[in-house]
């Protein structure tokens, strides 16, 4: 009997954490105890992007788009949709004043385009012909049989990518070096340390399209004269391991890894190297020091790795992202590839859309992209209608974009023009009641412990700016600490051995630039307008709005409101420890902060 019906569902990270592998095994259960298991497919996929309405369920080819599924959810899912060939309406995104939409209306996809993420949530992970029906290792047979390493090398040339990891540099002249430089070994590294805060790009595609990255380091092997690939993969994404482990076993089962591949007498195989979550192992040198079971610290460069790297051969390094490209430019071919994006920054670029945002997720965007349209169209505008403040792209080694930017164009260029950067795609955003100088003291209390303390201007340098940052929050700063953590940030910035360390002041010098009004109001008036910073914060009751209802006595954990019932309480500033649970219980709102 053919399948009339097809359920995706999302088998992500995120969508598992919060049970949707119940909801699948629900569904496989369901369907077989309403003896529909003949007539529908129930496939558990990658990401779907819109983490926000996870878990999320697709029905095809009705295209229904259901959101925060419960596991108890199935048998209606089944017997309404399935048997009945009926919405089930209370499921159903449905977006704001409009009625459902189906899974190709959602405004949330409208500008995305994928080609990264082109195969998550739709395929199997786990099914290796599921991405063969999706032209899967098509590009690797044409890399063997119809092109050679110097057409290769040409036709990512006439694309134009540039890698994704954050730095930009144009791949087909790394994989050429590598090619070209005198030696009888050499390697393939896959870069899967993804360390920014709030991103999850490199883990949600190799979740959800394993068979991508295997086929673009088999193919950069066969261009550079590789016979060995690394997978460097942080140890904290277990299903990410699981999910490249099925793959690699299917792709030797089927003579597309390994040795004598299709038959063409090319070798290569891959390894997984786990790494133990240090950020600075995201540069280059210092991830070929881990995988040479050193300590992840980076080296003075040059010698760059495609001369030098892993055991001091000549070695590919590319970021997942990155890799997921190669297959699709070169069937699609490397002026396809060119034509999307800006002269610039070809192709498209994936970021995690996170922070105060309504519609927070994974998205794909073709380079050219204004921030505007990705931060209010795509994701929706602010959450609870709040003001727009900034956004921080490039995570630790970016800066925030103000609202007078939000029509800059997203490529290499537009961003380090504005005091930020593209950065391995982390996308945070900020609405009115963020500090801007507790967020830049955050990025720099991250960057103190991720440092690996090689270099001085590094070590000492974020230690210093951190501490300066904290008198501020505090409200024991001055206007001799602005211009000291200039001078740092800048000498940081040219002196450090490697990126973390060079953009570490990026976050400090860009809020600096474009929020100095704040910095002073800290030092100045001992004030933070958004009320973050707990020592220059008051809790005041309003005696005109307080009932004497004695609430915020009972639960106040340091006993400092005092009053009698019915009649206005006050707050003894000397015992009150900032908790804010005062204010959070007050039903009259009668408690401010100051």
């Amino acid at each position: 009997m053919a399948i009339k019906n097809y359920i995706l569902v999302c088998g992500g990270t995120a969508c598992e954490s919060i049970k949707s592998d119940a909801i699948y095994q629900n569904l496989l259960e369901e369907a077989a105890a309403q003896g529909v298991a003949q007539d529908v497919q129930i496939v558990k996929t990658g990401c779907f992007g819109f983490c926000e309405k996870g878990p999320i369920v697709k029905v095809l080819p009705d295209e229904n788009f259901y959101v925060q599924v419960n596991p108890g959810d199935a048998r209606e899912i089944i017997a309404e949709n399935i048997i009945k060939g009926r919405v089930v309406q209370r499921l159903a995104y449905k977006e704001e004043g409009k009625k459902e939409a189906a899974a190709d209306e959602i405004g949330f996809y409208q500008k995305q385009y994928r080609i990264v993420l082109r195969n998550c949530g739709l395929i199997d992970p786990e099914n290796i012909e599921e991405y063969i029906a999706r032209d899967g290792y098509l590009a690797l047979e044409k890399a063997l049989f119809e092109m050679n390493p110097d057409t290769i090398i040409e036709e990512l040339k006439t694309a134009r990518l540039r890698g994704r990891g954050g730095a930009g540099f144009p791949v087909w002249m790394k994989w050429k070096t590598t090619r070209e430089a005198e030696s009888d070994t050499r390697y393939i590294i896959c870069n899967a340390d993804e360390g920014d805060p709030g991103a999850y790009m490199d883990r949600s595609t190799l979740e959800g399209d394993p068979h991508s990255i295997l086929e673009a380091m088999t193919i950069a092997g066969y261009t550079v004269g590789a016979h060995l690939g690394i997978i460097y993969i942080r140890a904290e994404y277990p299903l990410a391991i699981k999910r490249l482990e099925t793959a690699m076993a299917q792709a030797k089962s089927m003579g597309l890894l390994g040795q004598d591949i299709l038959g063409s007498g090319f070798d290569f195989d891959i390894e997984i190297r786990l790494g133990a979550g240090a950020f600075v192992c995201g540069e280059e040198t210092a991830l070929i020091a881990s995988v040479e079971g050193k300590r992840g610290m980076p080296t003075p460069k040059p010698p760059f790795p495609a001369v030098a790297g892993l055991w001091g051969k000549p070695t590919v390094i590319n970021n997942v992202e990155t890799w997921a490209n190669i297959p699709v430019i070169l069937t699609k071919g490397g002026e396809w590839f060119s034509s999307i994006g800006t002269a610039d920054s070809s192709g498209t670029k994936v970021f995690a859309l996170t922070g105060k945002i309504n519609n927070s997720g994974l998205v794909e965007v073709p380079m050219g992209i204004t921030l505007r349209e990705i931060v209010f169209d795509i994701g929706g505008g602010i959450k609870d209608s709040k003001q727009f403040k900034a956004v921080q792209t490039g995570g630790p080694s970016g800066g925030v974009i103000t609202s007078e930017f939000l029509d800059t164009p997203i490529d290499f260029g537009s961003l380090i023009a504005v005091g930020s950067m593209m950065g391995s795609g982390g996308m945070i955003v900020m609405d009115e009641d963020d500090c801007i100088v507790d967020v830049a003291k955050f990025y720099m209390e991250f960057c103190v412990d991720e440092s690996c303390g090689k270099c001085s201007p590094c070590r000492i340098g974020t230690k210093k700016l951190h501490g300066i940052l904290d008198k501020v929050t505090k409200g024991k700063g001055t206007l001799a600490d602005l211009e000291s953590m200039q001078k740092i940030g800048t000498a940081m910035k040219k002196a450090a051995l490697c990126g973390l360390g060079q953009t570490a002041p990026n976050p400090i010098l860009s809020t600096m630039k474009y929020f100095e009004k704040e910095y002073l109001e800290h030092i100045n008036l001992g004030t933070c307008r958004a009320g973050k910073c707990k020592e220059l914060v008051q809790y005041l009751i309003n005696p005109e709005k307080c009932t004497g209802c004695t609430i915020c006595a009972r639960k106040c954990p340091s006993q400092c409101i005092a009053g009698t019932k019915k009649k206005p309480h006050v707050i003894d500033q000397a015992l009150c420890i900032k908790c804010g649970d005062c204010l959070s219980n007050c039903k009259f709102g009668a408690i401010s902060t100051y």
